[in-house]
C-alpha cells in the first residue's frame, strides 16, 4: 500500500458488510451489479490523520483479469489509478494519460461517451476499468461517507 499512501503510512483494512439498501444504492449510483455485499477498503493514516482510501478491484476485460489499486484521498475524491495486473494483451490495455485524465472525471460523469473518452482498439479495457472506478466511488459514498 505503499503505493496508495506512500511511505510511513499506517494501513488498516476496513471490511465493508453492505446491507440490502446500500447495495441497490450503490448499484443505481455505479450503473453496475455488485457480486458481494462484503468490500473492502484499505485506510492510510499518518500521525492519526487519514490520508485517503484505497481498494484492489479485480475484473474480467474480455476474457482474462485486470487488477486495478483505486486511491481515494481523504474526501472520497480520486486521487490515483494504477494497473497492478493486465492479463489481455498489452495493445487492449489504456494507457497512463488515459487513466490520469479520470481523475478529473465526477463519479456521474464516469462513463464512456459521458465524461470519459474511448481507447480506439481497449474498448472493452476502458468500459471495464471506469465501471470499477465508478463502483469504488459510489462505494466510498454510500458506505463510508454515508452518502455525502
Amino acid at each position: 500500500m505503499e503505493l496508495a499512501f506512500g511511505k510511513g503510512a499506517v494501513v488498516e483494512m476496513q471490511p465493508l458488510f453492505l446491507s440490502a439498501a446500500q447495495k441497490a444504492a450503490i448499484e443505481q449510483l455505479a450503473h453496475v451489479s455488485l457480486d458481494s455485499s462484503l468490500y473492502t477498503f484499505y485506510v492510510g493514516k499518518r500521525e492519526g490523520q487519514i490520508l485517503g482510501y484505497a481498494a484492489i478491484e479485480t475484473h474480467t476485460v474480455r476474457t482474462k483479469p485486470e487488477t486495478l489499486l483505486i486511491v481515494l484521498d481523504a474526501t472520497g475524491r480520486l486521487r490515483h489509478i494504477e494497473v497492478l495486473a493486465f492479463h489481455e494483451p498489452p495493445e487492449y490495455q489504456p494507457p497512463p494519460k488515459w487513466f490520469a485524465r479520470l481523475l478529473e472525471v465526477p463519479l456521474e460523469e464516469m462513463r464512456l461517451g459521458g465524461g470519459v473518452d474511448g481507447v480506439s482498439g481497449a474498448t472493452l479495457s476502458a468500459q471495464a476499468a471506469t465501471d470499477s472506478v465508478r463502483k469504488v466511488l459510489a462505494i466510498y459514498r454510500v458506505a463510508i461517507a454515508g452518502g455525502k
